[in-house]
């Protein structure tokens, strides 16, 4: 006999509520003045989840930081419904197998990366969203460009054509202490403003509103109180509910 018992996600819409809340709550301290988007992280979510959560709770942008999990749930994503990212970092041999499907990378963060996803957009004749990582704790263990190198990263890239720099990325280091990822955070938005103020305003290609991604499930109420305009929230919704 059929087993047509229908699993419960409504865990889901709870938690998202609650994430909303916090996160208004928090924007009220932002100097952009705007509460974040929601990006659900959905490295631990099932495809199921995640269309329960654009159907259900109204979220349209999903991350995943894997291209193997990308590939493997997309054909099953009510894709009308979401707006797909890249959240990870991305080796230049899988650049090709994410063009057309995500509307942003988060992660750019060279120019070998760059040229990768310039020849694969402009061969399947699409134009490609990206991110620059900041490397804001310059920390050498990960990716992302140091501060310094920002700028001068950014008026290369701008000539290219079949990519969009839509703004910048940050993963702050793990903190002991909560308080602790402010000053990643805020110096991450000072150069935000500082860069695309001077450099997005006069280029009519760049009209829609700069993206600053910053925080995550742990950290996204101090990035929202910091400026952040997109969060990136993956275990605070989808863990599994022998955790809570």
């Amino acid at each position: 006999m059929e087993n047509t018992e229908k699993t419960d996600y409504s865990y889901i819409g709870h938690r998202i509520t609650e994430v909303r809340r916090r996160l208004a709550a928090a924007a009220e301290h932002s100097p952009c003045g705007q509460v974040p988007e929601l990006l659900l992280a959905s490295k631990y979510a099932t495809a199921e989840e995640m269309n329960y959560a654009a159907h259900c709770c109204g979220v349209h942008l999903f991350g995943e930081n894997r291209v193997s999990a990308l590939l493997e749930k997309y054909e099953r994503l009510d894709r009308n419904e979401m707006e797909l990212h890249f959240i990870g970092s991305l080796q230049t041999n899988k650049v090709k197998s994410i063009i057309g499907k995500v509307a942003l990378i988060h992660s750019l963060d060279s120019l070998h990366l760059a040229d990768t996803i310039e020849r694969c957009s402009a061969a399947a004749g699409v134009r490609t969203g990206v991110l620059c990582e900041v490397n804001i704790g310059r920390e050498p263990q990960k990716g992302g460009l140091l501060p310094e190198e920002l700028a001068p990263f950014l008026d290369r890239i701008f000539a290219y054509p079949h990519l969009e720099c839509r703004g910048l990325m940050t993963m702050a280091p793990n903190c002991a202490r909560i308080e602790d990822y402010r000053k990643f955070f805020r110096e991450t938005y000072r150069i935000f403003i500082d860069i695309f103020s001077k450099k997005l305003h006069n280029i009519d290609s760049y009209a829609k509103s700069p993206i600053l991604s910053m925080g995550m499930s742990e950290s996204y109420e101090i990035a929202a109180e910091e400026g952040s305009t997109l969060v990136r929230v993956g275990r605070a919704v989808f863990r599994s509910k022998e955790e809570e």
